[in-house]
Order: structure tokens, then C-alpha cells, then sequence
């Protein structure tokens, strides 16, 4: 695509987080991909002189429930802009008492709960294996804590996440169940996302803004939409904040695993990849395939 603009940093999160003070440059990129279109149009713009690309996770008006969101497209369409770095915006509940509504948690783990997402860039014909231990890029999200930190927020540094499929809440008996695991938040929305994001070698990380403690408090109401949304609005205000701290921070070149995910992921002979596999995942694979010859 002529004159596409490029972004080192890509954030995923709700339609107003571009709306950040300082933002210049200002472009709105429509992609296609051969994953289909992402879930919305791409704001790119420069911070602080740098390239960012901000993306509606579930469109503009929150069109898209979590197993409809074209996962794969949205991050091929980052990658496709040169994105290295991924801040994810997600809301959750949460499992822990000190971990209340209004405060941040950087997770470092992930309980995959969902059933109805294609979750890999690798299928029909090509097989890769990642490492996915780790499951976020731990340069990106210590930068994110101590952004949060300075911002003023109550954040903290490590915890669990469940990701359910919903679009409906947990029963009482599941988010009980999760809490027993030792789990410390649950949401929608952090897979397929991380681990695609691994397989394109792209770093990526949480701010997981919390809204409700769930269901599991027996002497309280379950979690609504209406109180999930008030305190999502606040936290969206700090989400800006902590987004152009972090971005300042970041730069030279990576050398944490996630920038490798591939190098030794790849299962599949180079020979037994058909053509129009192998152009679907150039931008991901380009560089391996090559070597092989």
C-alpha cells in the first residue's frame, strides 16, 4: 500500500484511547489482510515522535462480541504496519479482594477458558509450535507497571488471567471454581490475542483495568454491564496516561523471545508449504523460508 503510514507500537482497546494529548500526524489506515479486515479502521499517529497505531478491538460502538473479533486480522494488520510492541486495553473482573474495581493489574499468566476461537496463524498445510510459557513480553510489561505507577494509578505487577469465551458472565460455581485456581482476574479478550501475537514476534503485554469482582462474593450482586462501563471510563482516562509514559520509554533494539518466537518454531518442510501459504504468511514467515534455500 503506497504511503502507509508505519507504527513501532500498536495498542488494542476501546475506540477512545487515540484521543491521547500530543498525538500528531493523525491518519485513519483501512487494511485488508488474507485473514479478512480487522475490526476497524487503524488510527495511526506519532507520539512523543514515535508511530502509533491504535485499533477498536470490537469496532467502533462495540459492534463485535469477544468470539467474533478477528483476532488474526488484527494482528497481521499491525504487523503489516511495522508494529513491534502490542499494549493490550482490557477490562476484567476480578478474583482477589485487593484487587478492586478502579485498580490496574500487569498480568504475567494466562488460563485459556475459551473454545470457539481459531487461536494460531498455523493451520492447513504449515505447523508451528511456540514457546508460550511466558506469556507476555516481560521488557513491555515491567515498562507498563512503572508507567502505571508514575501515572498515579493503583496497579500491581503480577497475576492470572482467565479468559472465558463468553459473551455472557461466569455462574457463581465457574467464578468460584477459577478463584480456587489461585486465578486473580478473568475477561474476554487477552486470547487468541497474546498468543498470536507471539507467533508474529510481536512483544505484548496488558493493562487489564479492573471493573467488578466477578461472581464468586456471595453477599454481593453480580456483575452488570452498566457498573463494568462506569468504571471503564475511568479507567480509560489513566490507559492514556500510562500509554504515552510507556512509549518514551522503549527503544534500541529487542532482544527479549519474543522478537525469535519463530526461529525454531517451524515443524513444516519449506518444500511441503504450498504457494498461496507461503504468500499468506510472508510477513511472518518470509524471513525463515528464505534461509532455507
Amino acid at each position: 500500500m503506497p504511503n502507509q503510514p508505519k507504527a513501532k507500537f500498536g495498542v488494542i482497546g476501546g475506540t477512545g484511547l487515540y484521543d491521547i494529548e500530543g498525538i500528531t500526524d493523525v491518519q485513519e489506515v483501512n487494511m485488508e489482510t488474507p485473514f479478512g479486515k480487522p475490526s476497524d479502521t487503524i488510527v495511526v499517529g506519532k507520539l512523543a515522535g514515535t508511530g502509533v497505531a491504535f485499533l477498536p478491538r470490537h469496532g467502533r460502538g462495540h459492534r463485535i462480541p469477544p468470539t467474533d473479533v478477528p483476532y488474526r486480522a488484527n494482528i497481521y494488520a499491525l504487523k503489516s504496519l511495522g508494529v513491534e510492541y502490542i499494549i493490550g486495553i482490557n477490562s476484567v473482573g476480578s478474583f482477589k479482594e485487593e484487587i478492586a474495581p478502579g485498580h490496574l493489574l500487569i498480568p504475567n499468566q494466562l488460563i485459556d477458558r475459551t473454545r470457539s476461537r481459531v487461536s494460531t496463524f498455523f493451520r492447513e498445510d504449515i505447523v508451528a509450535h511456540i514457546a508460550f510459557a511466558e506469556p507476555f513480553c516481560a521488557v513491555l510489561s515491567q515498562t507498563l507497571y512503572q508507567a502505571a505507577r508514575d501515572a498515579g494509578a493503583t496497579v500491581h505487577r503480577r497475576g492470572t488471567y482467565v479468559v472465558m469465551e463468553g459473551p455472557a458472565f461466569s455462574t457463581r460455581a465457574e467464578s468460584k471454581l477459577y478463584r480456587s485456581w489461585g486465578a486473580d482476574v478473568i475477561g474476554m479478550t487477552a486470547l487468541p490475542e497474546a498468543k498470536l501475537a507471539r507467533e508474529a514476534e510481536i512483544c505484548y503485554a496488558i493493562i487489564a483495568c479492573v471493573t467488578d469482582y466477578d461472581s464468586w462474593r456471595d453477599a454481593h450482586e453480580a456483575v452488570t454491564v452498566d457498573v463494568i462501563l462506569n468504571t471503564l471510563r475511568q479507567n480509560t482516562e489513566i490507559s492514556k496516561k500510562i500509554i504515552k509514559l510507556a512509549l518514551g520509554r522503549i527503544s534500541g533494539k529487542r532482544d527479549c523471545p519474543c522478537a525469535s518466537a519463530l526461529r525454531t518454531a517451524l515443524v513444516t518442510a519449506p518444500d511441503l508449504i504450498p504457494p498461496e501459504k507461503k504468500r499468506d504468511l510472508d510477513l511472518l514467515i518470509g524471513e525463515y523460508l528464505n534461509k532455507e534455500k
